[in-house]
């Protein structure tokens, strides 16, 4: 018998995936895994009549509401594969003791090389040099700096957040990181907790924010924390555009109380054309893709595989599980 069929071995398990996948995927997943039954849309609404037979769900967490929980009678786990969990309806699940896991740590590759790509970006002036060669102009004048020497601080210790460190160390910057309680952290020279935060603001070249949204850190990123910021530290948002305070943001910036922000998320996406942001001459504006990658979908479903091992041996415990009552 298959191994990974022992723990459920009475009815077939029933997986509804809401999350589009390819085609690719879906026949390996089928493949390897005979004795589950797996049904594949590519958003929840194609999933009407399947809904109310899943025991588990495949999602990215963004598509499923109190009204869809209670169509999922038989639902006894979901797993996101996305790291992003803010818009999960957690009371619902909860009250109904539903299992959920997330891609914790999907983004840690991509993500980071975003974050050491746009601060390298700033401190060798590459837009500046490519703006002198569509000019055609030898102009050596240009101030390059280098990272070498600099100060990153780190808003979310995590497996993003340690990626980023870590390659910043490499580059032989100094890292801080910032997490709940302080705890030593791989790859950070120096940690402290989120309420040591102002004492660290003032040392940071760069600030990167990693952190998930919860209600502790919608507007984490304030006018006080912007004004105690160097005037020449460079924010760089890859969390929620909710966890800073986006008019301040927009303040320092005008006043150039700090030098530059890099943002990838934003309050409203897509940011609305007429947003002041897209003007300033000191803002990087992405489209919310430092996550993006041609592997997220291998990576993601990898981790769920090794979930799915664990839930059909009966485990009571999964990678990332997710603690529903705290939403994280």
């Amino acid at each position: 018998m298959d191994e990974r069929w022992m723990g459920k071995q009475s009815a077939a398990v029933r997986v509804v995936s809401t999350a589009k996948i390819s085609s690719k995927h879906q026949q390996a997943l089928t493949t390897d895994y005979p004795h589950v039954r797996f049904s594949f849309f590519d958003h929840i609404e194609q999933a009407a009549t399947a809904l109310p037979d899943a025991e588990v769900m495949i999602t990215y967490g963004e598509d499923l509401d109190e009204e869809r929980i209670a169509q999922c009678r038989q639902l006894r786990w979901i797993h996101v594969i996305s790291a992003g969990l803010e818009k999960m309806p957690f009371q619902a699940i909860s009250a109904r003791g539903i299992r959920v896991t997330n891609a914790r740590g999907i983004h840690a590759v991509p993500m980071s090389e975003y974050a050491l790509a746009v601060m390298l970006q700033i401190t060798r002036r590459t837009d500046q040099l490519r703006d002198l060669q569509r000019d055609k102009r030898w102009d050596r004048t240009i101030r390059v700096g280098e990272l070498a020497g600099q100060t990153l601080l780190v808003l979310g210790a995590g497996a993003i957040g340690q990626a980023i460190a870590q390659k910043a160390q490499a580059f032989a910057m100094t890292t801080i990181g910032v997490n709940t309680d302080g705890r030593e952290t791989p790859h950070f020279d120096r940690m402290v907790s989120i309420g040591q935060l102002h004492l660290v603001l003032g040392l940071a070249d760069f600030i990167v924010l990693t952190v998930p949204q919860t209600p502790e850190t919608v507007g984490l990123i304030g006018r006080e924390e912007l004004r105690k910021m160097k005037p020449t530290a460079t924010l760089i948002n890859l969390a929620r555009g909710a966890v800073v305070d986006e008019v301040a943001l927009l303040d320092a910036l005008r006043e150039r109380t700090i030098a530059q922000a890099v943002l990838d998320v934003f309050q409203q996406e897509p940011l609305p054309a007429a947003h002041p942001f897209w003007e300033l001459d000191n803002v990087i504006l992405t489209p919310h893709l430092s996550g993006r990658s041609p592997r997220y979908m291998t990576r993601a479903l990898e981790g769920f595989r090794r979930n799915l091992d664990a839930y059909l041996r009966g485990a009571k415990r999964m990678e990332n599980e997710i603690d529903a009552e705290k939403g994280y």
